[in-house]
Protein backbone atom coordinates (compact mmCIF):
# COMPACT_ATOMS: atom_id res chain seq x y z
CA UNK A 1 0.00 0.00 0.00
CA UNK A 2 1.45 2.93 -0.99
CA UNK A 3 -0.01 6.26 1.56
CA UNK A 4 0.74 9.93 1.36
CA UNK A 5 0.13 11.80 5.26
CA UNK A 6 -0.82 15.36 5.40
CA UNK A 7 -0.66 15.24 9.35
CA UNK A 8 2.68 15.32 11.28
CA UNK A 9 1.38 13.43 13.92
CA UNK A 10 -0.14 11.40 11.99
CA UNK A 11 3.12 10.24 9.83
CA UNK A 12 4.57 9.82 12.64
CA UNK A 13 1.87 6.90 13.99
CA UNK A 14 1.98 5.39 10.47
CA UNK A 15 5.90 4.90 10.35
CA UNK A 16 5.97 3.68 13.76
CA UNK A 17 3.88 1.13 13.24
CA UNK A 18 3.83 0.20 9.17
CA UNK A 19 7.47 0.96 7.66
CA UNK A 20 7.43 1.27 4.40
CA UNK A 21 3.98 2.32 3.67
CA UNK A 22 4.15 6.10 3.42
CA UNK A 23 6.05 7.49 0.45
CA UNK A 24 4.87 11.42 0.60
CA UNK A 25 5.16 13.04 3.50
CA UNK A 26 4.53 17.05 4.45
CA UNK A 27 7.27 19.56 5.12
CA UNK A 28 6.36 19.64 8.89
CA UNK A 29 6.27 15.88 9.30
CA UNK A 30 9.77 15.45 11.49
CA UNK A 31 9.38 12.11 13.26
CA UNK A 32 10.54 9.33 12.98
CA UNK A 33 14.18 11.22 12.04
CA UNK A 34 15.46 10.50 9.03
CA UNK A 35 12.07 9.54 6.82
CA UNK A 36 12.85 8.17 3.79
CA UNK A 37 9.66 9.49 1.74
CA UNK A 38 9.04 12.58 -0.81
CA UNK A 39 8.26 16.32 0.77
CA UNK A 40 5.17 17.45 -0.56
CA UNK A 41 4.54 21.25 0.91
CA UNK A 42 2.85 22.07 3.81
CA UNK A 43 -0.03 20.97 5.23
CA UNK A 44 -1.87 23.86 4.69
CA UNK A 45 -0.46 24.25 0.71
CA UNK A 46 0.10 20.93 -0.41
CA UNK A 47 1.49 20.23 -3.75
CA UNK A 48 -1.10 18.24 -5.41
CA UNK A 49 0.66 17.40 -8.78
CA UNK A 50 3.31 16.01 -6.54
CA UNK A 51 1.07 14.27 -4.48
CA UNK A 52 -0.71 12.74 -7.41
CA UNK A 53 2.58 11.72 -9.14
CA UNK A 54 3.28 9.63 -5.90
CA UNK A 55 -0.21 7.25 -7.24
CA UNK A 56 -0.62 6.79 -3.63
CA UNK A 57 -3.85 4.31 -3.02
CA UNK A 58 -4.38 6.45 0.18
CA UNK A 59 -3.81 10.17 1.43
CA UNK A 60 -4.58 10.38 5.36
CA UNK A 61 -5.40 14.28 6.31
CA UNK A 62 -7.54 15.95 8.99
CA UNK A 63 -10.43 18.16 9.17
CA UNK A 64 -8.61 21.09 11.19
CA UNK A 65 -5.12 20.74 10.23
CA UNK A 66 -5.69 20.23 5.75
CA UNK A 67 -8.07 22.75 3.52
CA UNK A 68 -10.83 21.26 1.92
CA UNK A 69 -9.84 22.38 -1.22
CA UNK A 70 -6.97 19.99 -1.72
CA UNK A 71 -8.37 17.19 -0.47
CA UNK A 72 -11.16 17.88 -2.98
CA UNK A 73 -8.74 18.35 -5.69
CA UNK A 74 -7.27 15.01 -4.62
CA UNK A 75 -11.14 13.10 -4.51
CA UNK A 76 -11.48 14.59 -8.04
CA UNK A 77 -8.52 13.20 -9.59
CA UNK A 78 -9.54 9.68 -8.25
CA UNK A 79 -7.73 9.18 -5.06
CA UNK A 80 -8.89 7.94 -1.81
CA UNK A 81 -8.86 10.31 0.81
CA UNK A 82 -9.58 9.79 4.70
CA UNK A 83 -9.99 12.74 7.21
CA UNK A 84 -10.13 12.35 10.38
CA UNK A 85 -11.75 14.29 13.03
CA UNK A 86 -9.77 14.52 16.17
CA UNK A 87 -10.23 16.60 18.84
CA UNK A 88 -10.50 14.63 22.10
CA UNK A 89 -8.54 12.26 23.40
CA UNK A 90 -10.76 9.69 22.78
CA UNK A 91 -11.48 10.63 19.60
CA UNK A 92 -7.58 10.30 18.85
CA UNK A 93 -7.27 6.93 20.05
CA UNK A 94 -10.49 5.77 17.77
CA UNK A 95 -9.07 7.64 14.54
CA UNK A 96 -5.72 5.59 15.21
CA UNK A 97 -6.99 2.77 15.37
CA UNK A 98 -9.10 2.88 12.49
CA UNK A 99 -6.42 5.22 10.20
CA UNK A 100 -3.69 1.83 11.43
CA UNK A 101 -5.60 -1.09 11.57
CA UNK A 102 -8.64 -1.00 9.60
CA UNK A 103 -7.22 1.28 6.91
CA UNK A 104 -3.71 0.30 6.83
CA UNK A 105 -3.64 -3.15 7.68
CA UNK A 106 -0.73 -4.33 10.35
CA UNK A 107 -1.99 -5.48 13.72
CA UNK A 108 -2.79 -3.34 16.48
CA UNK A 109 0.35 -1.77 17.61
CA UNK A 110 1.44 -1.64 21.32
CA UNK A 111 2.18 1.59 21.81
CA UNK A 112 -1.37 2.33 21.13
CA UNK A 113 -2.51 -0.10 23.77
CA UNK A 114 0.59 1.58 25.81
CA UNK A 115 -0.77 4.91 25.23
CA UNK A 116 -4.37 3.87 26.63
CA UNK A 117 -3.16 2.66 29.97
CA UNK A 118 -0.95 5.37 30.54
CA UNK A 119 -3.68 7.98 30.15
CA UNK A 120 -6.41 5.65 31.86
CA UNK A 121 -3.65 5.47 34.90
CA UNK A 122 -3.42 9.13 35.51
CA UNK A 123 -4.98 9.77 39.04
CA UNK A 124 -8.33 12.08 39.86
CA UNK A 125 -7.11 15.42 39.40
CA UNK A 126 -7.07 17.87 41.86
CA UNK A 127 -9.19 20.63 42.01
CA UNK A 128 -8.41 22.33 38.72
CA UNK A 129 -6.18 25.29 37.89
CA UNK A 130 -7.66 27.91 35.85
CA UNK A 131 -5.12 28.55 32.99
CA UNK A 132 -4.99 30.38 29.48
CA UNK A 133 -3.27 28.65 27.11
CA UNK A 134 -1.70 30.69 24.26
CA UNK A 135 -0.82 29.30 20.60
CA UNK A 136 0.38 32.66 18.82
CA UNK A 137 1.55 35.91 19.56
CA UNK A 138 1.62 38.88 17.30
CA UNK A 139 -1.84 38.90 17.32
CA UNK A 140 -2.55 36.82 20.93
CA UNK A 141 -4.53 33.86 20.30
CA UNK A 142 -5.12 31.34 23.10
CA UNK A 143 -7.32 27.51 22.74
CA UNK A 144 -10.68 27.76 22.58
CA UNK A 145 -13.54 25.77 22.82
CA UNK A 146 -13.36 21.59 21.41
CA UNK A 147 -9.81 21.06 21.43
CA UNK A 148 -7.75 18.15 21.60
CA UNK A 149 -5.29 19.96 23.53
CA UNK A 150 -7.79 21.34 25.88
CA UNK A 151 -9.19 17.62 26.47
CA UNK A 152 -5.62 16.23 27.60
CA UNK A 153 -5.14 19.27 29.92
CA UNK A 154 -8.41 18.79 31.53
CA UNK A 155 -7.82 15.24 32.37
CA UNK A 156 -4.09 17.22 33.82
CA UNK A 157 -6.58 19.04 36.10
CA UNK A 158 -5.84 21.94 34.21
CA UNK A 159 -8.91 24.37 33.16
CA UNK A 160 -9.17 26.60 30.05
CA UNK A 161 -10.50 29.76 30.85
CA UNK A 162 -11.98 29.78 27.11
CA UNK A 163 -13.17 26.35 26.70
CA UNK A 164 -16.55 28.03 26.48
CA UNK A 165 -15.63 30.22 23.74
CA UNK A 166 -17.32 30.23 20.80
CA UNK A 167 -14.61 29.94 18.46
CA UNK A 168 -11.87 27.10 18.89
CA UNK A 169 -9.07 29.45 18.69
CA UNK A 170 -10.08 32.91 19.43
CA UNK A 171 -7.82 36.45 19.16
CA UNK A 172 -7.60 37.88 22.72
CA UNK A 173 -6.19 40.39 23.32
CA UNK A 174 -3.05 40.79 26.00
CA UNK A 175 -4.98 43.23 28.52
CA UNK A 176 -7.90 40.56 28.17
CA UNK A 177 -6.02 37.33 28.90
CA UNK A 178 -4.13 38.89 31.73
CA UNK A 179 -7.54 40.22 33.43
CA UNK A 180 -9.10 36.61 33.05
CA UNK A 181 -9.01 35.12 36.29
CA UNK A 182 -6.42 32.52 35.18
CA UNK A 183 -4.30 30.70 37.99
CA UNK A 184 -1.23 30.12 35.45
CA UNK A 185 -0.31 30.27 31.67
CA UNK A 186 0.47 27.04 29.64
CA UNK A 187 2.87 27.95 26.78
CA UNK A 188 3.81 25.51 24.06
CA UNK A 189 6.32 25.31 22.06
CA UNK A 190 4.23 25.14 18.75
CA UNK A 191 2.70 26.33 16.71
CA UNK A 192 4.12 29.44 18.29
CA UNK A 193 7.71 28.51 19.46
CA UNK A 194 7.49 30.21 23.20
CA UNK A 195 10.26 29.99 24.88
CA UNK A 196 11.40 31.00 28.69
CA UNK A 197 12.92 34.62 27.27
CA UNK A 198 9.36 35.12 24.97
CA UNK A 199 5.93 34.05 26.14
CA UNK A 200 5.92 34.55 30.37
CA UNK A 201 7.17 38.14 30.31
CA UNK A 202 3.69 38.65 28.98
CA UNK A 203 2.18 37.41 31.82
CA UNK A 204 4.20 38.58 34.64
CA UNK A 205 1.64 38.18 37.64
CA UNK A 206 1.18 34.60 36.53
CA UNK A 207 3.29 31.48 36.90
CA UNK A 208 3.76 30.03 33.65
CA UNK A 209 4.58 26.14 32.37
CA UNK A 210 6.36 25.57 29.65
CA UNK A 211 5.42 22.56 27.40
CA UNK A 212 6.99 20.60 24.31
CA UNK A 213 3.88 21.43 21.90
CA UNK A 214 4.51 17.41 20.54
CA UNK A 215 3.00 15.66 23.62
CA UNK A 216 0.14 18.57 24.11
CA UNK A 217 -0.77 18.63 20.52
CA UNK A 218 0.29 15.16 18.76
CA UNK A 219 -2.14 12.15 18.68
CA UNK A 220 0.49 9.15 18.10
CA UNK A 221 3.73 7.75 19.50
CA UNK A 222 3.90 10.65 21.71
CA UNK A 223 0.85 9.94 23.28
CA UNK A 224 2.56 7.01 25.50
CA UNK A 225 4.89 9.80 27.24
CA UNK A 226 2.56 12.68 27.43
CA UNK A 227 0.63 12.44 30.44
CA UNK A 228 3.95 12.05 32.66
CA UNK A 229 6.22 14.58 30.46
CA UNK A 230 3.03 17.10 30.64
CA UNK A 231 2.19 16.68 34.58
CA UNK A 232 5.39 17.41 34.85
CA UNK A 233 5.70 20.33 33.41
CA UNK A 234 2.58 21.90 34.78
CA UNK A 235 4.00 21.22 38.68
Amino acid sequence: MRVVSLVPSLTEAVAVTAPGLLVGVTDWCTHPAGLAATRIGGTKNPDVPAILALRPDLVVANEEENREPDLAALRAAGTEVLVTEIRTLDQAFEELDRVLVTVCGPARPRWLDEAEAAWAALPPPRAPRRAIVPVWRRPWMVLGRDTFAGDLLARLGVENVYADHPERYPRISLDALRTAGADLVVLPDEPYRFTPDDGPDAFPALPAALVDGRYLTWYGPSLVRAPAVLRAALR
